[in-house]
């Protein structure tokens, strides 16, 4: 394999293909789960040198795992821990960070490195905003995955991640290596000639070929989701009507551009916080809103205490990080703070040091949030951040003084400061859990984290696990995407205790309740795929080239032997 790494050194650049496990190891573990080996990590700084770096593995006959921030929940962008029959290499993107607004704005191209905070900034000077705001850009995640993964959804309006305009690479059924170039956009004939002009951002407006039936991102979802009488979930993984190409991908195809929407900016927006110790009266406001509102919110976002408490102490420097430095600087601290705990590992100083340390200073540090949230959080067990904009205020704060205060609930509108920190604290509680586990080693086994999806109809939404499960859980979380009924719910699970059979006995009263899961982070390696999924992989990859194991299927060339892996 000597050759072989020559030849991707040859065009990458020595520099940029890490072979170390220490080096290697923040793209080869997860950032909540999973991890394995790999041959080498690549990091390409063109389009063009990405492609000559598959056809060196595509000749070389290697696994290819593409991989933009490292930001996912279930593992799907990591090798796993063993069960290939050929070597592995990971593709990493974040070089390619090139953006191109097409039409004033309204639409841009984008490349795999691109992230969601890139891309904000680059919209907020034409008005416009990026199909999510806040949530995933908190850690750094990238347009491209989002897509790949059906991600997204916190902005009620716009719905998963979606577009139906990408270039990408795949592999035939024949074996072949083939570029296609889906973008709606004439960029020549040739591989080499096709990248090198979005290498160069020769990309003008007239270039754009008419294509009246295709969508650049859910167009429907504003509709989809009010329908509150459907007894299927608004969105999900498997859901085959946002099925295509680089959309639900999962990095079964290697993306190198996507041309997408954008969206207008809200003039003025108001965060309305409300809680209450009744979720029934939230199911009720979240009814009358999609049922009957004018104006749908921007966003809707459930906090239970537990989440609240979790993301106040375990994901305080988090918060405070972002606030200080911004979104955009994430991404380089969790790649010193995973190089700092390659060292102390190499060094058997132990796992974890680095966020030990963490814990220990945020500890120290004093009461973070307003003061406003913290009694909330005293008072009810249920919060809701709703987000309104422009003509929706008015009629966000009619409705809700009719109802408050009421037996179980209260409200009040946050200051621009309260709002921030309302939304920030809300979107820090996933590195939150990850960081409990890290430090209660002794008490908790692992984390099972679920992304369920109930049906729309759903009224009885709350979540009461039987005590035969409780017993074996140190601590559960609840929050979510409350108006598309999208919920996190993440059980750290007790010391010696079996963390499958928790997770599948959870699974099945879920299924019994007609929710569908995974809802917005992919299958990873955490799910089972559904057969529609699996089918849609195949089809994308039908030689198991890229990314193969994804949903617990063949980790094996052609897809022999396609059993499960556990």
């Amino acid at each position: 394999m000597n050759d072989f790494l020559d030849q991707l050194r040859a065009v990458a650049g020595r520099r940029h293909v890490l072979t170390g496990d220490t080096e290697t190891r923040r793209f080869r573990q997860g950032y909540r789960y999973g991890g394995g080996d790999a041959l080498a990590v690549v990091q390409p700084g063109t389009l063009v040198e990405m492609w000559r770096v598959l056809q060196a593995c595509h000749r070389a006959g290697t696994v290819v795992i593409l991989q933009a921030a490292n930001t996912g929940l279930t593992g799907g962008s990591t090798p796993v821990a063993d069960g290939y029959d050929r070597p592995v290499v990971v593709i990493n993107t974040l070089r390619l960070r090139r953006l191109d607004l097409l039409k004033g704005g309204v639409q841009v191209v984008s490349q795999p490195g691109v992230t969601l905070d890139q891309l904000e900034k680059a919209l907020r000077p034409v008005g416009r905003e990026p199909h999510s705001v806040i949530g995933s850009s908190c850690i750094g995640a990238s347009v491209t995955g989002g897509v790949c993964n059906n991600s997204g959804g916190s902005l009620i309006r716009r719905g998963p991640a979606f577009t139906q305009f990408a270039l990408f690479a795949r592999i035939d059924a024949a074996g072949e290596l083939k570029l296609v170039n889906n973008l709606g956009i004439d960029l020549g004939d040739t591989p080499e000639e096709i990248l090198g002009r979005l290498d160069e951002g020769r990309v003008a407006d007239s270039d754009i070929a008419p294509s009246p039936h295709l969508q650049a991102s859910d167009h429907e979802y504003c509709h989809h989701v009010r329908d509150i009488s459907a007894s299927t979930p608004a969105r999900f993984n498997a859901d085959p009507r946002r099925l295509y190409e680089a959309s639900g991908s999962a990095g079964k195809i290697a993306v190198f551009a996507l041309r997408l929407d954008t969206f207008a900016a809200d003039d003025n927006t108001q965060v309305f916080y409300i809680g209450s110790n009744d979720p029934a009266e939230l199911e009720t406001i979240r009814r009358d809103i999609l049922g009957s509102f004018e104006n749908l919110p921007i966003a809707g976002e459930y906090m239970h205490r537990s989440a609240f408490d979790a993301s106040k102490r375990h994901g305080k420097d988090l918060f405070l990080f972002i606030q200080a430095f911004g979104t955009d600087k994430v991404p380089l601290a969790f790649a010193l703070k995973s190089r700092f705990d390659g060292i102390c590992e190499k060094l058997r100083l132990g796992g974890a040091v680095s966020d030990r340390i963490l814990q220990f200073l945020s500890d120290l540090w004093p009461n973070h949030l307003p003061q406003r949230l913290n009694r909330f959080r005293d008072a009810y067990e249920h919060h809701l951040l709703l987000k309104m904009g422009d003509g929706g205020i008015d009629e966000a704060r009619a409705y809700l003084e009719s109802r408050f205060p009421s037996q179980h609930g209260g409200y009040f509108e946050c200051t621009e400061k309260e709002g921030q920190a309302a939304f920030l604290n809300r979107f820090a509680v996933g590195g939150a859990i990850v960081r409990y586990r890290a430090v209660n080693p002794k008490t908790v086994e692992d984390i099972v984290a679920l992304d369920i999806a109930l049906p729309r109809s759903t009224l009885d939404w709350f979540e009461k696990l039987p005590p035969e499960i409780t017993e074996k859980i140190d601590f559960t979380m609840y929050c979510g995407h409350f108006f598309c009924h999208v919920l996190h719910q993440e059980y750290l699970v007790k010391k010696g205790e079996d963390c499958e059979a928790v997770k599948d006995a959870i699974l099945s009263l879920l299924k019994a309740r007609g929710a569908e899961y995974p809802a917005e982070h992919n299958v990873g390696h955490l799910y089972e795929a559904a057969d529609s999924l699996r089918d849609f992989y195949r089809e994308l990859d039908p030689t198991n080239s890229f990314n193969p194991g994804i949903g617990k299927t063949s980790l094996n060339l052609d897809w022999k032997e396609a059993g499960y892996f556990r």
